[in-house]
Formats: C-alpha cells, structure tokens, sequence
C-alpha cells in the first residue's frame, strides 16, 4: 500500500483528488492539508511515501518550500509537484528542491495515479508537456552580486536600502540595476524582477 498526502489549498479540487485516489487499491491517502504548513505537519505525523503537493498554497512555505523542508526531514517521503503551470522558473525550483516528480493539474487521473506509483518506486516523473521546457531552462545570465540587488529590489529595498546592507554605494547600485535592466531586456526594474522570478533565477 502506497501511502499519501495530498496538499492543495482549494477545498473542491483536494477533495475530488482525495475520492480519486481512494479509489485505488494499492493508494491510500493519509492526510490532506490546504497549506505547505499543515502539509510538512500532517507528513511528520502521518509518514507518508508520496506528498502530492500543489506549488502554490498560501502562508509562509508554499509547495516548492515545503518539498525542500520534507526532503530534509522526512527523506523518505518523495515529493510530487502538482501544478496548473508549467512556469520555467517553478520547475528550476522544483529540480533544485530535489523532488521527484512534476505533474500538470491538466494531465488525466491515470496519469497522476501512474506518477504516484512511479515517484513511490523511486522513479522520477516529468509530465511529457514539461519536458521541452526543462530541456530550454536557460542558464541564468545573472552574476551571484547582481541577483542580490535584484533580489533586495524585489522585496521592494530602493538604492540606498540596498546599498547599505550589501556594502555598496547606492550609485554602484543603480548602476547595477540599469545592467540588469539591459541584460534580461527587460522594459523596467519591475519587469526585470518578473523575468527573473518566473526564471528562476532569483
């Protein structure tokens, strides 16, 4: 019997998924949660093999966050991403998190089951739809220093904030903002932080 949590925070969606899996005889669902949170709680307590893990869930630890957390404290539970998007940036995260597989909310139930039983086999999934996308992931052109002003920006420092906790001057920093306007093509700062993020490089 294979064990599994499933986390999704939409209520109708967690449910339905919940009665599909039930339906299986070798699966048994031993937890479902709505947050990354209660997903990593529920996984202490329950111990499953699989985590069904949707990638955006409100609170502190979405999906992604809670992959990583689960692979530190319960290695033997593999994780399987669960999305509607197949974002460039979330699957860089999710390959960096060390899950196991990577499933779209589009795919066919049977295709979930079949990924829940790989991933429990110690296989690794990627839904075919993903693949070209993995196979693209460009390599980040940022340098470790620019992704931290652009990091900082994004959590809405200006140039003076982030000079001084980089150690910076604030005209090395804008400095370093128009570089990194220029070389992700970006139209602003705010567009650069969007490219950035849904690339996974920050």
């Amino acid at each position: 019997m294979i064990r599994v949590l499933l986390a999704e925070d939409q209520h109708v969606i967690r449910s339905a998924l919940a009665a599909l899996l039930g339906l299986e005889e070798d699966l048994e669902v031993v937890a479902t949660a709505e947050s990354g949170e209660a997903a990593l709680a529920a996984a202490l307590v329950h111990l499953p093999d699989v985590a069904v893990l949707d990638i955006d869930m409100p609170g502190r630890l979405d999906g992604l966050a809670a992959a990583a957390e689960l692979r530190t404290r319960l290695p033997a539970c593999r994780a399987l991403m669960l999305t509607a998007y197949g974002k460039p940036g979330h699957l860089r995260r999710a390959l960096g998190a060390g899950v196991a597989g990577f499933v779209l909310k589009t795919a066919p139930p049977d295709e979930l089951v079949a990924a829940i039983r790989r991933v429990a086999a110690g296989e690794r999934v990627l839904d075919p739809s993903l693949a070209v996308t993995a196979w693209d992931l460009a390599d980040n052109p940022l340098t470790p220093r620019e992704a931290d002003v652009l990091r900082l920006a994004a959590a809405g420092a200006d140039a003076a904030d982030i000079a001084a906790r980089l150690h910076l001057a604030a005209g090395t920093v804008r400095n370093y903002l128009t570089g990194i306007v220029t070389k992700l093509n970006a139209r602003n700062r705010t567009d650069a932080v969007r490219i950035a993020t849904e690339a996974g490089w920050i």
